[in-house]
C-alpha cells in the first residue's frame, strides 16, 4: 500500500507547494503594483487550470484502463514513462535554476499583464503547467494502483495546503531551498526508476533488441512482489532481474542528472578579496608647477 501512496504524496506535495508559491508571488506582485482588483481573475485562472488538469487526467486514465493487459496499454505506459522522465528532470532543473529569480520574473510578468484577462491567463498557464506535469506523473504511477496513488495525491495536496496556511497565515518559515533540493533528489530517483521501466517495456515490445541479457537475478533474496522489493522498485528503481541496458541507462541517467543537479545546487564560491594596489597614481607622480 505504502509503495503507491508515498509517491503520490511526494509528487503532489511538491507540485502543490510550487504552485502555491508561484500564486502567492503573483498575488503579492499585484498588491505591490496596486492592482488588487485583478486578484479574482487570478483565482479564476488557478481554479480553471486545476479543474482542467484533473479532468484531462481522469479522461485519459479511464480511456486507457479499457485496454488493461493489452499491447496498446504497454505502449502507452512506455511513452508515458518517457514523458514523465523528461518532465520530472526538467521540472527539477527549472525550479533550481529559477529559485533565486522567481520573484523578479513574476513581478515582471504581472507588470506587463495589465488587464484582468491577461493576469488570469498568466495564472492559468503557470498553474496549468504544474497541473499538466502532475497529470503525467499520476498516469505514470497510477497504472500500478490508481486508487492508492490517488489517495497519496489527496494527502499530498492536503499537506501542501496545510503548509501554505502555516507559511502565509501563521508565519512559519520553511526553507524552500532545502525543501526543493531534497524533493529534487527524490524525483531524480523516481525518474531513473521510470526510465528503467520504459527500457524494460521497450525490450518486451521488441523495440530494443540489444542489451536484453539479465545481469543478475535476486528474486530469491528480494522479490519485487514483496513489500520491501516493491518499495525499493518504486523509490529507487530496484529490479530483481534487470537487463544490461536497464542498468546502463539507470546509472548513466543518475550520473549525468545528478552531476548537473549538484552543480546547480552548490553554493557559488566567494569572490577573491581585492588586492590593494601598490602603484602610485600617475597624477601624484607628476610634480606641480609650484613644486618644480
Amino acid at each position: 500500500m505504502l509503495t503507491t501512496v508515498v509517491p503520490g504524496f511526494v509528487l503532489f506535495l511538491r507540485e502543490g507547494l510550487e504552485a502555491s508559491l508561484v500564486v502567492s508571488l503573483l498575488l503579492a506582485a499585484l498588491r505591490q503594483l496596486g492592482q488588487t482588483r485583478h486578484i479574482h481573475a487570478v483565482w479564476i485562472g488557478v481554479v480553471a487550470a486545476v479543474l482542467g488538469s484533473m479532468a484531462g487526467a481522469v479522461i485519459i486514465y479511464r480511456t486507457i484502463s479499457n485496454y488493461d493487459g493489452s499491447t496498446f496499454q504497454t505502449v502507452f505506459e512506455t511513452i508515458t514513462y518517457l514523458v514523465a522522465v523528461v518532465l520530472l528532470t526538467g521540472m527539477t532543473f527549472w525550479m533550481q535554476a529559477h529559485s533565486r529569480t522567481l520573484k523578479k520574473e513574476i513581478m515582471e510578468k504581472a507588470s506587463i499583464a495589465g488587464s484582468g484577462f491577461a493576469l488570469g491567463l498568466l495564472a492559468f498557464s503557470t498553474v496549468g503547467r504544474e497541473g499538466l506535469e502532475t497529470a503525467v506523473f499520476a498516469l505514470a504511477f497510477a497504472f500500478k494502483d490508481g486508487q492508492l496513488f490517488l489517495l497519496g495525491g489527496v494527502l499530498g495536496i492536503l499537506a501542501a495546503i496545510g503548509l501554505c496556511f502555516m507559511i502565509y497565515r501563521l508565519g512559519y518559515r520553511l526553507d524552500f531551498r532545502i525543501f526543493f533540493r531534497v524533493m529534487g533528489i527524490l524525483l531524480l530517483f523516481f525518474a531513473a526508476g521510470l526510465l528503467g521501466d520504459a527500457v524494460q517495456n521497450a525490450q518486451e515490445l521488441g523495440w530494443i533488441t540489444f542489451g536484453t541479457s539479465p545481469l543478475w537475478n535476486t528474486a530469491h533474496i528480494l522479490s519485487e512482489d514483496s513489500m520491501i522489493g516493491d518499495m525499493l522498485h518504486t523509490f529507487l528503481g530496484y529490479a530483481e532481474s534487470p537487463t544490461a541496458l536497464q542498468v546502463t541507462c539507470y546509472v548513466l541517467f543518475l550520473a549525468i542528472a545528478g552531476t548537473v543537479f549538484w552543480r546547480m545546487t552548490r553554493k557559488p564560491g566567494r569572490p577573491a578579496p581585492a588586492v590593494a594596489s601598490t602603484s602610485v597614481p600617475a597624477a601624484q607622480t607628476q610634480a606641480s608647477p609650484k613644486q618644480a
